[in-house]
């Protein structure tokens, strides 16, 4: 999308290209905050963030396209990224979603260590 935002004309960069590099860049920040959460709901959340990012983006792209900033044939091929990018992240929020039930719920400080039970208590 970087590519993209470069090749808007100059009176769109600043601000149609300033947003779409935002939202590119909040797509993947989401999905790494969200994963270093270590935590179901934190987790779920930054995932639909992400995939709001995604919804933006493409968005952007109905704009690039009633615009005739980009080929029909980009405009495509990206769509067709973004509905990869999309089955991926519904796929890892079902995934997160399935683990609800069990140490799931619970909080690490990472990946490494065992899973403590946030509501047990530890007095």
């Amino acid at each position: 999308m970087y590519s993209v935002a470069r090749k808007l004309p100059d009176f769109e960069k600043y601000e149609l290209g300033r947003h779409i590099r935002r939202a590119a860049v909040s797509l993947t920040n989401n999905i790494a905050e969200g994963h270093g959460r270590y935590h179901y709901l934190d987790e779920v959340k930054f995932q639909l963030q992400s995939r709001g990012s995604l919804a933006e983006l493409l968005d952007d792209l109905n704009v690039c396209q009633d615009e005739n900033y980009l080929s029909a044939t980009e405009i495509l091929e990206l769509r067709e990224r973004a509905k990869e990018v999309q089955r991926l992240i519904n796929g890892y929020i079902r995934f997160l979603r399935s683990r609800k039930a069990g140490d799931s719920l619970s909080v690490r400080e990472s990946h490494d260590e065992e899973p403590v039970d946030e509501f047990k208590n530890t007095f």
